[in-house]
């Protein structure tokens, strides 16, 4: 039996490489046996209570928290309970999946496979609108999807009853464009929510501006949606020591060194270094494991170099190119929209986070006083800036760095402001010339800006003092 034109033409737009079983994705990250059990565990549970309020869940995290294992995860669980309607997996280094324009289609292909009544509507309304693939994803969500599910709904058919009715959307985050990662939510609420459609939805990205403005206080999917905040809420370090110690001892038990297959290979204070340097990273423990595993050399030698490793060491080896290339992508990304602002131009974004990196980590102030660090305002004033600027200068980064209250002698005990970077691993790419590259600001280059820009207050102090005087 001949496939209906419409459904055939369908096929040919969707982007068979977002799927979460694509043969493209031949290194998709996934949570290893016993690890992230309670969050998988609330995730289940959630997707499994129909009675929920709740349709919509988001998960966000920072980057490299394991959001993408944790929906690579998921979806194989709920194509194993038969209850995945669709999956949706962005990156930003495929074209074919790195933009919003083949979403709609792409789950709408998903949909259809799994009702032959949904699948015959689908198809007709494409053959009704054969053009509906230039259209607005907007209507593009509402021809395809809304529509039919509908018209199910009008014929008597309860579409609760579907037995597949999860839909996953990964990385949001790496969906080119925020306006486009925006419009990818409102139109799942407008579409999918607003519709009441028969659908659980689950979202993962880093916290970036489109999904963090759209879920805090205020924001359209505040109160609608269930947030997960994967960094906050969940201690992954004992996830990551289990992880590391199997991994690392299967590498080992697979070895032709005897010393890799000796029981005292990892020693547990190299695990612990490594937990303590992952800050609950799962990124950097895969990045570990990926390196350690190379077949050309020992494991054990590898691991030497991870556990030793130095910028004037190893300046061949990039054992952390995994990380070095995610910073990298995320802190370019971040300096076109910062530089791209009226407001910022003419200013240097990587100077400027390299000096508030610098004294959030090694500290510019007083190291007499119980804390070296400025608050995130003052060390502003210091820098000649206007007041705020701090969160302008972290507003794509929010993934790699967040705000807190912290208690400061100098100011009485009042609590500031100041800025915390994630993880570990992060200071290092930023500290190391080798790894960070062409976004690298080496230390003489922060404290020769930071001591202009004092000498450039004492020299308006002055100034503004003979003023006062002649007054």
């Amino acid at each position: 039996m001949k496939r209906p034109i419409g459904w055939k033409m369908l096929s040919k737009q969707t982007a068979p490489n977002a799927l979460h079983n694509s043969s493209a994705r031949f290194d998709r990250p996934k949570c290893d046996e016993d690890t992230r059990v309670e969050v998988n565990s609330e995730l289940m549970n959630w997707i499994q209570d129909r009675d929920a309020p709740q349709r919509l869940l988001c998960i966000t995290g920072a980057a490299g928290a394991g959001k993408s294992a944790l929906q690579q995860t998921l979806a194989e669980s709920c194509t194993k309970s038969d209850i995945l309607a669709a999956g949706f997996f962005f990156s930003a280094v495929d074209s074919t999946r790195n933009n919003s324009s083949t979403i709609a289609t792409t789950i709408a292909y998903q949909i259809g496979l799994c009702n032959q009544a949904l699948r015959q509507y689908i198809g007709a309304a494409i053959e009704h609108d054969q053009h509906i693939f230039s259209r607005e994803l907007k209507t593009q969500m509402d021809v395809l999807i809304v529509r039919p599910v509908q018209r199910l709904r009008s014929l008597g058919f309860n579409p609760n009853h579907l037995p597949q009715y999860v839909i996953i959307i990964d990385g949001l985050d790496e969906c080119q464009g925020e306006r486009h990662q925006a419009g990818v939510l409102s139109i799942v609420k407008q579409c999918l929510l607003d519709n009441d459609l028969p659908f659980r939805i689950v979202i993962a990205s880093r916290p970036e501006w489109a999904i963090r403005s759209a879920l805090e206080p205020g924001g359209y999917l505040h109160g609608i949606a269930y947030h997960l905040r994967l960094s906050d809420n969940y201690d992954a370090s004992a996830d990551i020591r289990r992880y590391l110690w199997r991994r690392l001892r299967d590498i080992g038990s697979r070895s032709s060194d005897p010393r890799a297959r000796s029981p005292l290979w990892p020693s547990q204070d190299v695990i612990e270094m490594l937990v303590k340097a992952a800050s609950g990273q799962f990124v950097y423990a895969a990045t570990v494991v990926k390196y350690v595993s190379e077949r050309h050399s020992s494991p054990v030698d590898k691991l030497q170099v991870l556990t030793t490793w130095t910028s004037t060491q190893h300046h061949q080896a990039r054992p952390f190119e995994t990380l070095d290339i995610l910073y990298s992508g995320i802190l370019r990304t971040a300096r076109a929209e910062y530089e791209a602002v009226d407001t910022n131009s003419g200013r240097d974004f990587l100077l400027l986070l390299a000096a508030h990196h610098f004294n959030a980590v090694n500290g510019i102030g007083d190291h007499t006083t119980s804390t070296a660090q400025y608050s995130a305002a003052t060390f502003d004033s210091i820098l000649n800036l206007e007041e705020g600027a701090f969160v302008n200068l972290i507003s794509d980064l929010r993934s790699l760095v967040t705000l807190e209250s912290q208690k400061f002698l100098y100011h009485g005990g009042a609590a500031h402001t100041v800025l915390r970077f994630y993880h570990l691993s992060f200071s290092e790419f930023m500290n190391t010339p080798s790894r960070s590259r062409d976004v690298f600001v080496s230390p003489e280059e922060i404290c020769a800006f930071v001591a202009k820009c004092c000498l450039r207050n004492i020299s308006r102090h002055s100034l503004e003092s003979r003023e006062f005087s002649v007054i």
